[in-house]
């Protein structure tokens, strides 16, 4: 279940966004959202998780960064959507695994393959919180911004309908 605990307007690069906060028991879930969405169909949707090499680091090793400006631009252009960030971090296994595994992908081994190798989970990461926050933002259905084939399942199973699909490329 989550809570919204606040909102307000987000001056970025891309256009002003507003800001909402929610609140699920354990964690804060931020939803930035341009223009109309109430009632709509297709509308351009980000799912991204929190990552501090990439997003306050500015880290080469990822392109989380890149996929958030991306998809900030994409919605800017529309002139509406909305992004869904979800606090986390190393495919919600912590960063505490993402360093441990840095060894490991330097030996050639994918990141997820890391991750198994170390004991954790290969992903994760859950969606749910996302569903619920586009429903209570009354979104129809959304054109889905990933290149993840997992998080379109799993955002399916959690009842969205999702119109099409948006990948994010350089």
């Amino acid at each position: 279940m989550i809570i919204r605990l606040a909102e307000g307007t987000l001056q970025t690069r891309f256009g002003s966004f507003n800001q909402i906060l929610y609140y699920d028991g354990k964690k804060e879930i931020i939803a930035l959202v341009m223009g109309d969405i109430a009632h709509k169909e297709n509308v351009l949707c980000r799912v991204h998780s929190h990552c501090i090499s990439g997003h306050i680091f500015n880290s080469i090793e990822c392109d989380c960064r890149e996929q958030m400006e991306m998809a900030q631009r994409l919605i800017q252009q529309a002139g509406s959507g909305v992004i869904i960030w979800l606090d986390q971090e190393g495919k919600n296994n912590g960063h505490l695994a993402l360093l441990q595994s840095r060894k490991l992908k330097a030996e050639g081994l994918s990141q997820t393959e890391a991750y198994v190798k170390l004991g954790y989970a290969a992903d994760a990461r859950s969606y749910v919180r996302a569903a619920e926050i586009l429903r209570e933002l009354m979104v129809q259905t959304i054109t889905l911004m990933t290149n993840n084939p997992e998080k379109v399942s799993q955002l399916r199973h959690d009842g969205l309908v999702i119109a099409g699909i948006q990948p994010l490329t350089r």
